[in-house]
């Protein structure tokens, strides 16, 4: 009987370390998702999205509509591989253009697309 109440305790406890493992790696997960999206630059109308066969590619098409000269990037959140930044593009007034970024393969893919100034 001793030998069984030790078994079962030992289960018990495993069970509860995985249940509260897999909880805190479920809400750390959440955290990284629901971080909020940055705003468009000043003066820049910008599209994102991802490639159309590519989930771990993004971009930022964007169109200068100020009157002055505009650098902007895409910045991608990708999940559990780095975060990685497009080429830096600028457009003179009235100007469009495109910034790409790749997340690593062996990450979640993108969960966030931004474009920074």
């Amino acid at each position: 009987m001793k030998k069984t109440l030790r078994s079962l305790s030992a289960t018990a406890l495993r069970r509860a370390a995985v249940t509260g493992l897999t909880t805190a790696l479920a809400a750390a997960g959440g955290l990284v998702v629901a971080a909020p999206a940055s705003a468009t630059p000043p003066g820049l109308s910008c599209d994102t999205g991802k490639h159309a066969v590519d989930d771990y590619t993004g971009y930022a098409l964007c169109r200068n509509n100020g009157s002055t000269t505009q650098t902007f990037w895409v910045h991608l959140v990708c999940g559990w591989s780095p975060d990685v930044d497009g080429e830096h593009v600028t457009l003179a007034p009235g100007q469009s253009g495109q910034s790409t970024a790749h997340c690593a393969g062996l990450g979640t893919g993108i969960g966030e697309i931004s474009v920074r100034p």
